[in-house]
C-alpha cells in the first residue's frame, strides 16, 4: 500500500541516525527493540558459534527483526549487498558464506553504524566486505550487479518503499533474489498513524 505521507521525510531520516546513532554508541542502553547476539540466536535462529567468533563491537548493536539466512545460503562468490547494514553482522556473516572471491557491500545512513562496521570487517580480515553511506532508496550499484540482496528489519524504515523495491528490481542480475526478514502488520494504519514520526521510529 502506497502511503500518503506529509511529514517531513527528511526530519524522520534525521531522527533514524539519531536513534540507531545511540544503538550502536550504547547498545546496551534503553530501547524498545531487542538487541545483541544472544537475542539473535535464541530468537532469530543465528548460530550461536558463528556469532561468537565476530568482534563484540559488531554483535552488540545488532537490531535485526529476523533471519535472511533461514531462506537459503549464499552462493560462493556472490556478489552481495545488504540495505541497512548497520555494525555489519549480517555482512560479516554474508562474507562468510561467499568466501572471499565474493563481494558484500553494506549500505548505511548512520555514521556510528558504518564506523563499527568498517572496523568489524578489518577485524574479521575480510577485504571483500566492504560499507558505504547510501540512503537504500537510492542505491549507489550498476544496474543488474547484483546477485543477492538482503535486509533486516530496515525497509519498514523507509517512507519510500516503492523506490526501495524498484531500486532492488535495478540492481539485480536476471535469476537474483532478495533474502530480507521485516516487520508487517495485517491492519491498515490510519493516515494520522502513518504520518506519525515517533510511531516509525518508535
Amino acid at each position: 500500500m502506497a502511503c500518503d505521507l506529509t511529514f517531513d521525510r527528511e526530519r524522520l531520516k534525521d531522527e533514524i541516525r539519531t536513534t540507531y546513532g545511540r544503538v550502536a554508541e550504547e547498545p546496551g542502553g534503553d530501547f524498545h527493540f531487542h538487541r545483541g547476539p544472544d537475542y539473535a540466536a535464541s530468537v532469530l535462529g543465528y548460530d550461536r558459534a558463528e556469532l561468537g567468533e565476530l568482534p563484540d563491537f559488531v554483535t552488540a548493536p545488532f537490531a535485526g527483526v529476523g533471519n535472511p539466512y533461514l531462506a537459503g545460503t549464499l552462493p560462493s562468490g556472490a556478489r552481495v549487498i545488504d540495505l541497512g547494514s548497520g555494525s555489519g553482522m549480517d555482512c560479516l556473516l554474508a562474507g562468510r558464506q561467499v568466501g572471499a572471491r565474493g563481494e558484500v557491500i553494506g549500505f548505511d545512513m548512520t555514521d556510528a553504524m558504518l564506523e563499527k562496521a568498517r572496523a568489524g570487517s578489518s577485524a574479521a580480515g575480510m577485504d571483500h566486505v566492504r560499507f558505504e553511506k547510501a540512503d537504500i532508496s537510492r542505491l549507489p550499484v550498476d544496474d543488474e550487479s547484483v546477485d543477492v540482496a538482503i535486509s533486516n528489519g530496515v525497509i519498514n524504515l523507509s517512507p519510500e518503499k516503492p523506490q526501495v523495491f524498484a531500486e532492488l528490481y535495478r540492481v539485480l542480475r536476471r535469476g537474483g533474489r532478495v533474502q530480507f526478514a521485516d516487520i508487517v502488520i495485517e491492519a491498515e494504519l490510519s493516515a494520522a498513524a502513518r504520518n506519525d514520526i515517533e510511531l516509525w521510529v518508535g
